[in-house]
């Protein structure tokens, strides 16, 4: 996969231009990827427009996947649950950890669907069309609970996703899935946080481009975050910086990229013990 975002003149895959753009394929472009549609590439330049920080941040979760999976892989988890996946390309966990059985679901059905077709023929991934907000209808489904074959120490992945749920459901989640898992599970897990005082006329008009979607934009501050990881436990450092987590340098964000309002993306991989 490409590391840079696409130009104007490169060109998407060669089917019809859909209606409206596909979150996963705003996702794919942001990457550099090429499972994306002109409608889809408009939207995104939107959003750099209003939070030019866009693409690093993107780029920066989905190393997140990556390292957070070699991680769990090296502990000697072999099986992963991901929710809300979006597009399994080659850089996403099944590539990362090839030996590991691997579910992925995501609501949209056009993302299912061309998912499905990307991990056809690999007996260790499965895709199924699932709503995060409702966990355990997918874990105790018949499809999952014989493709785990009934192992329920297991890896879940939330990278990116609760920026998308209110403070309720993901409570309601990080504790149906604690009470569902096995001791020794795993979530790994981001959370995008601000100043709760600070707010820009940009990322106002970003946050409502959500809101008028139908899918509203929540920004926690850090100790609602660390609030919002009970009852899995916390790693011995806490959360952690998303740059710290990948080991990048501390200059790889720039005063920039906080936006004006102290933006930051925290993760952690948290555990039940």
């Amino acid at each position: 996969m490409k590391t840079t975002t696409p130009t104007a003149t490169e060109s998407p895959e060669t089917t019809s231009q859909p209606e409206a753009p596909n979150a996963a394929r705003i996702y794919n472009y942001t990457l550099g990827g090429s499972h994306w549609r002109p409608a889809d590439k408009a939207a995104a330049d939107f959003m750099f427009s209003l939070v030019p920080s866009t693409p690093k941040w993107v780029r920066m979760l989905r190393d997140f996947l990556q390292t957070a999976g070699r991680r769990l892989r090296d502990e000697g988890l072999t099986h992963f649950v991901d929710f809300a996946s979006g597009l399994p390309t080659e850089d996403h966990i099944h590539h990362v950890v090839p030996d590991a059985k691997v579910v992925y679901s995501d609501l949209d059905p056009s993302t299912v669907a061309l998912g499905r077709e990307m991990v056809a023929g690999l007996p260790n991934v499965l895709y199924l069309q699932h709503d995060v907000r409702d966990s355990k209808a997918l874990l105790d489904s018949p499809e999952v609970r014989s493709f785990l074959g009934g192992e329920r120490r297991v890896a879940f992945g939330l990278s990116g996703i609760t920026v998308f749920l209110s403070p309720a459901e993901i409570s309601a989640l990080f504790h149906d899935l604690y009470e569902w898992a096995a001791p020794g599970s795993r979530l790994y897990v981001t959370y995008e946080t601000k100043e709760p005082e600070l707010m820009t006329p940009r990322l106002e008009q970003f946050l409502d481009m959500f809101r008028q979607a139908g899918a509203p934009f929540w920004l926690y501050s850090l100790q609602e975050c660390i609030g919002l990881s009970v009852p899995w436990k916390l790693p011995e450092g806490g959360l952690v910086p998303l740059r710290e987590f990948l080991g990048l340098p501390p200059d790889h964000i720039t005063e920039a990229d906080h936006e004006g309002v102290g933006l930051e993306f925290y993760a952690a991989i948290l555990e039940k013990p």
